[in-house]
């Protein structure tokens, strides 16, 4: 199938117009339209989240320093069945169910 260009330019006061979009001067003042808005509402887990966002207290730096250091010389060593088990136990958790 083969897609020819138009013969035909959109006028210019026609280009970049969204569906229900009001064309709007350089430097005029927005019309009413433009200026309503839109409520949003986040739930309890982003009221938690933003609460976070300092990052949790109990973080022990040393701690992470020397995982870090670690890493870093390849001397840290992951028990995938320790991670597997503590995963587990995490979803069983948040489903409800005691194990």
């Amino acid at each position: 199938m083969k897609i020819e260009k138009t013969s035909n330019p959109l006028p210019a006061s026609q280009m970049g117009e969204g569906r229900g979009a009001t064309p709007q001067k350089s430097g005029s003042a927005p019309t009413p339209r433009q200026m309503e808005s839109t409520s949003v509402s986040l739930g309890s887990t982003a009221a938690q989240l933003r609460s976070m966002e300092g990052g949790p207290s109990s973080i022990d730096a040393a701690k992470v320093a020397e995982i870090k250091q670690a890493i870093s010389e390849g001397r840290f060593k992951i028990n995938s069945e320790v991670v597997a088990d503590r995963l587990i136990a995490t979803v069983r958790e948040l489903i409800g169910e005691k194990a």
